[in-house]
């Protein structure tokens, strides 16, 4: 009886050591069960693409992928950065329609938000005709900025003409290209910051706001010291988000401009030109080193973008 009684307990421990220690602890496990799956797809998904294209830009291949080629270290990438003739200029042009083109879009979506923050008699006809350009794909966009923009039959050199303006060449100018496709990606994309934005305004508590007009604060102090800084974070994720997009822009360029971005390459971006190694030339192996360089600066625009004061001493 002894002996029963003792072994009792200790086959109860035994039995407990395979059981989960708590619901919480079943619940974890079950969770990352059923997610194992959708992580393992998406992650080969990702990781897949990356780790070919990385081992591809370490190689000479040319011609066609599957062709023999041999490793040839980190030569792409330096014939790459060495590249002053279009590599370094298409990092310029990214640079400045990506800041150029989010700079506006965030001030503009800004004000427009601020507009209709407070409901207004029509604002439901305002908000369907600000997601229009949402709707469009970029290059049926670039399509219709095409025929309104061309110099001999376009309807802006007729307007302009009628406000005694000289006709201009718009896409067909080396100079004026950039600028031009950087104001269709905002006529294009602002709806998306304002709509943002719009969102974010509509969570702020309005106690503040109330008791610094209470104070005697105008609306521009108002905006200034209250709204704002209770907006930063959605700011902040709506510039974010916005900026990886717009350096990944090449549909509208290409829809526009063609192969090379022009025939000066006016508006040849990273994009562009890598899409240009890669069919026009064949260069794979040189190709997948740009994408490489490419994939790290947006990292890096990223990391730089989602900083905050006081993260790097913590």
């Amino acid at each position: 009886m002894m002996s029963a009684t003792r072994t009792a307990p200790a086959i109860s421990r035994a039995a407990d050591r395979g059981r989960p220690r708590s619901f919480e602890q079943a619940n974890r496990r079950l969770k990352w069960t059923m997610l194992a799956p959708a992580l393992a797809f998406v992650g080969l998904m990702i990781v897949f693409p990356l780790a070919f294209t990385l081992n591809l830009s370490l190689t000479d291949a040319f011609g066609a992928v599957n062709a023999g080629k041999g490793y040839v270290g980190l030569r792409n990438f330096g014939d790459a950065l060495t590249d002053s003739r279009r590599f370094w200029p298409a990092v310029e042009r990214t640079a400045l329609f990506t800041v150029g083109a989010v700079l506006i879009e965030t001030v503009l979506g800004l004000a427009l938000a601020m507009l209709m923050r407070k409901p207004f008699r029509g604002i439901r006809w305002v908000r369907t005709v600000l997601i229009i350009p949402l709707l469009t794909t970029p290059v049926a966009v670039g399509i219709l900025w095409l025929l309104i923009l061309d110099p001999t039959n376009g309807i802006a050199n007729h307007l302009l003409a009628s406000a005694g303006i000289p006709p201009q060449e718009f896409l067909g100018s080396v100079t004026q290209s950039l600028p031009i496709l950087m104001l269709i990606d905002v006529w294009q994309w602002t709806p998306m910051m304002t709509l943002l934005l719009l969102a974010g305004l509509s969570t702020l508590p309005e106690e503040p706001e109330e008791a610094a007009h209470v104070d005697g604060a105008g609306l521009w102090q108002r905006f200034r010291y209250v709204v704002l800084p209770m907006l930063v974070p959605t700011l902040a994720t709506a510039v974010v988000l916005r900026s990886i997009d717009a350096l990944k822009t090449f549909d509208i360029l290409y829809a526009t401009k063609g192969p090379g971005g022009g025939s000066s390459f006016e508006v040849e971006t990273l994009n562009v030109y890598a899409y240009g190694l890669t069919f026009d030339y064949q260069e794979y192996g040189l190709a997948s080193a740009v994408l490489v360089l490419f994939t790290l600066a947006i990292i890096g625009v990223v990391a730089l973008l989602r900083r905050r004061p006081g993260r790097g001493s913590a």
